[in-house]
């Protein structure tokens, strides 16, 4: 009996398979039944943390979506990962699986996780089909500010230059986001606003953090990072820096002598320009905007 012929039947031996992808390659399965199931060369973990909502679904463009909720009782899923966003992006495969015949299984449907919320020990994934893709900008904004990343392709400012690129280690911490540091004292107040930290050492080694604001105070040498993980940097941690960019042209041309590269439109007027009229004091010379 195939498994088409196995749904036709009054009697059915079916059950939900979840089959969880991550973006770093690890691979996790999760079934309503209540055994463990191998299903293709993918063990699937019983009650082990997932079951399904409603699913919606619709005609058109518009995105189709589900949830997975269930408490954290597998050990394959923790607190930490999900608040270090591991699971952001993940890909869910469900399968529908006779589990009299493991075998005979179908997958139906494929969705991206879109952002997981956790109460009171449980977590609740909502999943995004692939026209989710549709809602991501594929082209250029027209605006003043860069579109490019600090030191992509597009921008091409070599951030590994010494100006640009610093190293140092933590001393203390205030709350979760003041960081007090050595081995930076010697670049300018706020140089690394906007840049991005890369610890290299301790708990949090390869993790990276945003950086909102540096400075040099009576406390010494602080860096304001944008908290991203739950496990906090210890005294001692050591990182790597590179400085940041406010995507202004000002910025661009003074700050790194990348204006020739510069991806936003600085002398576009906007709509104070666009609706003002003639002055005698006014300068309309044809004249860029933007130094």
């Amino acid at each position: 009996m195939t498994f088409e012929d196995h749904l036709t039947r009054t009697a059915t031996t079916l059950c939900y398979c979840w089959r969880l992808t991550r973006r770093d390659g690890t691979v996790m399965g999760f079934t309503d039944h209540d055994r463990a199931l191998t299903v293709d060369a993918t063990l699937f973990e019983p009650e082990a943390g997932f079951s399904a909502s409603e699913a919606r679904s619709a005609l058109g463009l518009g995105i189709d979506s589900a949830e997975v909720d269930g408490a954290l009782s597998s050990d394959k899923i923790s607190e930490t990962d999900i608040s270090d966003g591991l699971y952001d992006g993940a890909v869910v495969e469900t399968l529908i699986v006779n589990w009299n015949e493991p075998a005979e299984f179908s997958a139906i449907a494929q969705a991206t996780i879109a952002r997981i919320t956790r109460s009171d020990g449980r977590f609740v994934a909502e999943l995004e089909d692939p026209g989710r893709g549709l809602d991501f900008v594929r082209g250029r904004y027209i605006h003043r500010h860069c579109s490019a990343e600090l030191g992509d392709e597009r921008c091409g400012v070599n951030l590994g230059l010494p100006q640009f690129s610093g190293a140092g280690e933590m001393v203390s911490i205030s709350g979760t986001d003041a960081l007090v540091v050595t081995g930076i004292e010697g670049f300018a107040q706020g140089w690394f606003a906007n840049g991005v930290l890369t610890w290299t050492t301790g708990a949090r080694s390869g993790q990276t953090e945003r950086v909102v604001d540096f400075r040099h105070d009576a406390a010494g040498t602080v860096l304001i990072i944008w908290q991203s993980g739950s496990v906090l940097p210890e005294p001692g941690d050591q990182f790597t820096i590179v400085a940041g960019c406010d995507k202004r042209f000002a910025t661009c041309k003074a700050k790194f002598g990348n204006s020739l590269n510069f991806r936003g439109f600085p002398h576009l007027p906007g709509n104070d320009s666009a609706y003002a009229y003639v002055t005698s004091d006014g300068e309309f010379d044809g004249g860029p905007l933007v130094p």
